[in-house]
């Protein structure tokens, strides 16, 4: 086969500018050992990889996955949604369906010399034998 050409590729990928980054990918492929499906002839990898393009060897398609997945630097991975459990010793009836409303929350609000006194309260756990040791 005759040195292959833009105009035997270009029926096969309609843009220019796709079929150039198709085959400097397959180029790239091939540089780094992926296996020919066309003989080589001598040529470079350019060449080898727009005459598996003009043969049809390789997809065009194909080809468009691979670079899209190559120049991916972060995939997405669908794990399932969490769902929501109720708390210990609760069930959904007992649940009131007024508490998901947040306006009826309150919160116990706590001075500061109100716990420095609770924890001057505290008393140590009495040391058990093994730990003296």
């Amino acid at each position: 086969m005759a040195r292959v050409t833009v105009e035997d590729c270009i029926d096969k990928v309609d843009n220019r500018f796709e079929l150039v980054l198709l085959a400097s990918h397959r180029a790239r492929l091939l540089a780094s050992g992926a296996a020919l499906t066309v003989d080589r002839d001598r040529d470079k990898n350019p060449v080898v990889a727009l005459r598996e393009i003009a043969d049809e060897t390789i997809g065009p398609d194909d080809l468009k996955e691979q670079l899209i997945h190559s120049l991916q630097k972060y995939v997405e991975v669908d794990e399932p949604e969490a769902e929501t459990v109720p708390l210990l010793g609760q069930t959904v009836a007992a649940i009131p369906a007024s508490s998901s409303d947040d306006t009826d929350v309150q919160f116990d609000k706590m001075s500061e010399e109100d716990l420095l006194r609770g924890l001057e309260g505290l008393v140590p756990p009495a040391a058990t034998d093994d730990e003296e040791g």
